[in-house]
């Protein structure tokens, strides 16, 4: 993975998934069971993972993969909640400092999960995460463990595409969130290398659709931040696609399509009540889609990512209610 711009390979997945085996857990797939006793889909439940999202496993690929050098320096990332949770959690089991910059927007909720890990916080306004991010890495020496646009965190997104393939034989298509689009990247890139034949579907919120501006223009596009921070999604805010996962979506994604933020929060309710699972809006994202008929399924079998599960009790106890 030395060209910053070389698509990720079944191989750098598959060396993902040795690295993070004893830190990550292999998440199961469970069924969405409707009202009438049916299963329309099954769901991918990474809200298990020990911080709560699939953002673990490729922080915990990144960090494994410093050197000496930069572990003495330590860490430093951007995120609204679940990355920065993961590069935390990541860097505290393997005695690396790390510093995280979120934005001042984020639900406090996320901002004390990651504090309780031992990372130094700073908030900044969501437009300036990057930057100050960027700083503190030239000023300290600290390594940027970015929350998308990267070949090692997107290897180890793809290990959800490993499992996904091997737990679901009769798989037809793949519904992922997006936000920065290393999930999707990474999912895409497994399943097409292994099975080709199936569909892979990337869903964004409407309220923070860029990427599906770009997929229909043909280009990558990128949005105003005080846009995007409009969406209930609030782990689906990022302004625009990364470069590397730009590459991956239009080499392996089969299509992008958009959910409203009314849809979302009713998925929420509806795979809690439907699977037992918990789901934060960004989590339920893909289900939307599916139950929103925003992808044609047909007779086959669909599998929905729900991609993390923090979420203020509150709101999740008025969603179900």
């Amino acid at each position: 993975m030395s060209d910053s711009r070389a698509l990720v390979s079944l191989d750098d997945v598959r060396a993902a998934a040795e690295r993070i085996a004893s830190s990550c857990l292999r998440t199961p797939v469970v069924p969405l069971v409707a009202a009438d006793g049916s299963v329309p889909f099954l769901l991918k439940a990474e809200g298990l993972q020990p911080t709560g999202a699939f953002k673990l496993r490729g922080a915990t690929n990144a960090i494994a993969l410093l050197d000496d050098e930069q572990r003495r320096a330590g860490v430093v990332t951007h995120s609204s909640g679940n990355h920065a949770q993961a590069v935390a959690y990541a860097a505290r089991a393997a005695g690396v400092q790390a510093i995280i910059v979120i934005p001042d927007s984020a639900p406090d909720i996320k901002v004390a999960a990651t504090a309780r890990w031992g990372a130094e916080i700073v908030r900044v306004p969501a437009a300036e995460r990057l930057q100050r991010a960027e700083q503190i890495a030239s000023d300290t020496g600290a390594e940027l463990i970015p929350p998308y646009d990267d070949a090692r965190v997107i290897a180890g997104q793809g290990t959800v595409g490993l499992e996904v393939v091997e737990q679901v034989p009769d798989l037809d298509v793949v519904v992922v969130p997006v936000s920065g689009g290393g999930l999707v990247s990474g999912i895409a890139a497994a399943v097409k290398a292994l099975r080709p034949d199936v569909r892979v579907v990337a869903v964004e919120p409407e309220l923070a659709g860029d990427l599906a501006e770009g997929w229909a223009a043909g280009e990558r596009r990128v949005w105003p931040v005080a846009d995007t921070q409009r969406t209930v999604a609030d782990g689906l805010r990022t302004d625009s696609v990364g470069l590397l996962n730009w590459d991956h979506i239009t080499a392996f994604v089969d299509d992008v399509v958009t959910v409203s933020d009314d849809d979302i929060l009713t998925a929420v309710g509806t795979v809690v009540r439907g699977s037992r699972l918990v789901v934060e809006a960004s989590g339920a994202v893909a289900a939307a889609a599916l139950l929103h008929d925003r992808v044609d399924v047909g007779d086959g079998t669909a599998v929905a990512i729900a991609s993390g599960a923090n979420i203020d009790p509150d709101v999740l106890a008025r969603l179900i209610g």
